[in-house]
């Protein structure tokens, strides 16, 4: 029960446990307040048959229907709200732990607003869902086949009256699954759509504002409300009617009951306590049913919602064994590579970047140097051919190895809007103040530290808002050169640096770089004309490697850059 719980509604092994405990206490709830029913049946059988029963059978009969309905009810109230409450946390825990070992390129396929209304809306509605619907549907799937056995064992005419008509109902509801599932993903879809587009709104207020778009991307924005409203209406009436249908149906089973049972009274076939007890079981069913109908429907209305986070967990992720590196030499054979079935980026790249040497990678823009790296600190897996480090393929070894191992500086940096001294601190989490002050003198950020309102406790926004690109980027070199790594990976880190600030920086990495690995991809072909090895990369191919000096005579793309680069720094404006 617990698996097949984890696997209809995408839980935890905690919340599957949760959920079987709470069904069963919503079972034996469902039970009990049969109870009051029977005491009902017992009056009746004194008053019109004349069987007495004592004040004392009375009182002590209602105290402990009492005393068992406080307790279960106490029960069911702590599975299905104080322990499944809990698995809203461990639902999100579980897939943050899930999206943690994915490879980069789920994170590009999937939009972050969307992975962001996963974690939170989504697992808000499968917990409500949860605490509210699932254990008292599957109770009474477990209570509504036992009382039909026992009805129809009593009085097979009667026992059907109160059943069938619950059963057609629910079947109407059963029968409308596949138009409501329909509809609910049309309307999930829909909100996902309008959360990227306000997302979108938000970040690109710059750029909106500045070409005076801000009219248009409103009327854009309402727009898509505008259909989304109409899709959930159209939602909501698609769930109601099978439900108005369904209560219709059960609605009529208390006249049939009466009337089976009256036809049946006079023919003397059963006797009037019968017809009572009948009635008293088909009222107290109908108003478990009318709100298991209801939970049904909440439970349709989530299946998009389960269905998205298991595709999340059901994601195949990045798989490895731990491994001690003493080498770091990487090898690349044979490398090819696509974001996409239809593009290859890579075709068979081949070169090989030592240790204690400098590679750098240049060509033209899109010919595939950031993807290299990508697949280099395996935040992507290549298709075909191999990637070794110390002779081993890196897809055999673990990323949490692997990435003990790296430091990688992107041209696109992300900082956490805590403070300059907390996001250097992420480089080596373990590292004391002194040091992380002394990563920041090695990447130049002293000067602009300095001049903040409380320095290095200086909260700098959502990814360094109130920062310039610039000191961005200088924070992310700090980050390295506290994480003082045997494999560096540097991905044009000088594009939002001045002359000055570059020429500090460099001064230092050459010092970080020292018995490193160091793998660097840079424009400015003048900062890498010493380093040991160039590799030309050409419409995602290696046209040729060498030092500076043989690719003069080797490349034509390195003579290409070199005049693009010589022209660049001639023009005037």
């Amino acid at each position: 029960m617990k698996n097949l719980f984890k696997k209809c509604f995408a839980l935890t092994d905690n919340g599957a446990s949760g959920l079987v405990k709470a069904s069963f206490s919503s079972f034996f709830v469902y039970i009990v307040n049969m109870l009051p029913a029977i005491l009902l049946m017992i009056l009746f059988d004194e008053l019109v048959l004349g069987n007495v029963k004592n004040n004392a059978f009375y009182i002590s009969f209602s105290i402990a229907v009492l005393v068992i309905m406080y307790v279960l009810l106490r029960v069911e109230y702590n599975t299905l709200y104080n322990s499944t409450y809990k698995e809203s946390a461990n639902l999100r825990l579980d897939i943050a732990d899930t999206l943690s070992k994915l490879p980069l390129s789920y994170f590009s396929k999937h939009n972050l607003s969307d992975l962001s209304q996963t974690i939170m809306a989504d697992v808000a509605a499968i917990e409500h869902a949860m605490s509210h619907a699932m254990a008292k549907t599957i109770g009474f799937l477990m209570f509504f086949p036992l009382v039909s056995i026992l009805l129809l064992k009593g009085n097979w005419k009667l026992g059907l009256a109160v059943v069938l008509p619950i059963i057609i109902g629910f079947l109407l509801i059963v029968w409308s699954k596949k138009i409501q599932l329909r509809e609910n993903i049309k309307y999930y879809t829909k909100l996902r759509d309008n959360s990227d587009s306000f997302q979108e709104a938000i970040e690109l207020q710059q750029e909106i504002r500045s070409f005076r778009l801000a009219k248009k991307t409103k009327q854009n924005l309402y727009k898509k409300m505008e259909e989304g409203e109409k899709i959930h209406l159209k939602t909501e009436l698609t769930a109601a009617v099978p439900l108005l249908l369904s209560g219709i149906v059960v609605q009529v089973a208390f006249a049939i009951v009466l009337l089976v049972g009256t036809g049946l009274l006079l023919k003397g076939e059963i006797n009037i306590l019968y017809l009572i007890g009948y009635i008293l079981a088909s009222i107290k069913i109908k108003e478990a049913a009318d709100g298991v109908s209801q939970n049904i429907a909440e439970l349709y209305y989530i299946d998009s919602m389960i269905h998205r986070i298991q595709e999340i967990k059901n994601t195949e992720v990045q798989k490895g064994e731990d491994k001690e590196l003493s080498n770091y030499d990487i090898e690349l054979k044979n490398v090819s590579f696509a974001y996409n079935e239809d593009t290859k980026v890579l075709k068979n790249i081949s070169f090989t970047a030592n240790q204690n040497e400098v590679t750098a990678l240049v060509g033209m823009s899109g010919c595939g140097k950031t993807s290299i790296l990508r697949l280099i600190s395996r935040l992507y897996d290549y298709d075909n051919g191999t990637i070794k480090i110390d002779g081993m393929d890196i897809k055999e070894i673990s990323t949490k190895s692997l990435f003990e191992k790296t430091s990688v500086v992107f041209q696109d940096v992300t900082l956490f809007n805590t403070t300059i001294m907390e996001n250097i601190r992420i480089g080596n989490k373990t590292a004391s103040d002194a040091d992380v002050r002394e990563a920041a003198r090695l990447a130049n950020c002293e000067e602009f530290i300095a001049g903040l309102p409380d320095g290095y406790d200086t909260v700098i926004g959502e990814n360094g808002a109130t920062l310039s690109g610039g000191e961005r980027q200088r924070l992310s070199i700090a980050r390295a050169f506290l994480k003082n790594a045997p494999i560096i990976i540097l991905d044009e880190i000088a594009a939002s640096l001045d002359v000055d600030n570059e020429k500090k920086i460099q001064e230092s990495l050459n010092e970080l770089t020292q018995n490193k690995t160091v793998v660097i991809i840079s424009h400015r072909l003048k900062s890498i004309e010493n380093v040991d090895k160039i590799v030309v990369i050409n419409d995602g191919e290696v046209e040729a490697f060498g030092t500076h000096h043989e690719l003069i005579s080797l490349s034509k793309t390195y003579n290409n850059l070199l005049e693009k680069a010589r022209l660049a720094e001639a023009f005037k404006y």
